[in-house]
């Protein structure tokens, strides 16, 4: 078994006591000592967080008519933004299923940022060089760049304590001299994603925890996620869950004449889905979680996905993959490690957005 890479901020991890994990192949922290997650979720949702991702993919797609290439790939449709600007989007295979889920940024006609999950950068990049024409340049910048995301309502201020740009709108990004200052992030509150150079992102990381934010592990960031809905990949959305049955397609170009998986994902959503990704709200103490079985009526209609405590609704929340025929406020059961949960169907997010 091959050693955990780690991230260029790992050492102040350490010695702030940070409990560590492995996420796709990286050591990294899940929370502080101190509070823990509650503490981190609630220091996002009221104040400002700062989270270390810089595991995250980086990769680069340049030369002549790498924006068009690029676009004929992936999902949605890079032609309805601009240089400047951001796009969430899938990967998908040729049977639709999803290879990975990443932001992408438009830099100009000829070159195109991406940023994939950890476990998924190689194939992400491995597939667009596989199919690049000589003239294009596909480079995987995995550790060219730290990410660290600053998140919360006191975001911009802190954001702006470093010198950085902060006007920019959401799902936007601008170059500040070597930094990437994009106005993204995965926990449904304002908030900015910092990609300085690899070496300089432990500085940042200092000035960030000196100005007043609190450093959040990655277990907030997944009760964050999911009280918004947003789905993982590898639970939520896989090789085994189409952008359709995850209610994704808003994601989806579908008038564009090529992406990878077009044809097997018009023919799902002309033939409607056989389940979909819907929430579910627990109506008593039960806290689902990942793989637990769901049912109606004594019956067997799906499972979870994704489930967790709602520190903010203080309430069992998850994400589920439910049959055809499922709607919004249908009463089912959980599974709850062998005792019966009941709880309702509802349409994510649990918590009110405020990205922008």
């Amino acid at each position: 078994m091959s050693a955990l890479k780690k991230s260029p901020l790992h050492d102040r991890h350490v010695a702030l006591g940070a409990k560590l994990a492995d996420f796709g192949g990286w050591e990294m922290p899940i929370e502080y000592p101190g509070g823990g997650v509650l503490k981190e979720h609630a220091a996002v949702r009221e104040d400002v967080g700062v989270f270390d991702v810089s595991h995250l993919g980086k990769g680069v797609v340049r030369g002549p008519g790498a924006l068009d290439f690029v676009n004929a790939r992936l999902t949605n449709d890079l032609r309805r933004i601009g240089p400047g600007q951001a796009q969430y989007t899938l990967c998908c295979d040729e049977s639709g299923g999803v290879v990975d889920d990443l932001i992408a940024y438009v830099r100009s006609e000829d070159e195109v940022f991406l940023i994939p999950n950890a476990a998924n950068t190689a194939t992400v990049m491995g597939r667009h060089a596989a199919e690049a024409p000589a003239e294009l340049e596909v480079t995987d910048l995995h550790t060219r760049y730290g990410v660290i995301a600053v998140q919360g309502p006191r975001s911009a201020e802190l954001v702006g304590k470093l010198g950085l740009p902060t006007d920019h709108e959401y799902m936007s990004y601008t170059v500040a001299g070597d930094m990437i200052v994009c106005r993204t992030g995965y926990t449904g509150e304002h908030g900015y994603e910092l990609l300085p150079p690899w070496d300089e992102a432990g500085a940042v990381w200092d000035q960030l925890v000196g100005a007043g934010a609190l450093p959040c592990g990655l277990g907030a960031r997944d009760t964050l996620r999911t009280e918004m809905g947003y789905p993982l990949h590898g639970q939520d959305l896989s090789l085994d869950i189409t952008p359709v049955q995850a209610k994704s397609g808003w994601a989806v170009g579908w008038d564009k004449p090529a992406f990878w998986g077009r044809e097997a994902l018009l023919k799902e959503r002309a033939e409607g889905a056989r389940r979909s990704l819907w929430g579910l709200e627990s109506q008593d103490r039960g806290i689902p979680r990942s793989h637990m079985l769901v049912s109606k009526d004594g019956r067997e209609i799906g499972e979870v996905t994704s489930g967790t405590f709602s520190p903010t609704r203080r309430v069992g929340i998850g994400l589920a993959l439910l049959e055809k025929g499922t709607s919004e406020g249908d009463e089912v059961t959980v599974d709850v490690r062998g005792r019966t949960s009941v709880m309702r169907v509802v349409k994510p997010p649990f918590v009110p957005s405020h990205v922008r």
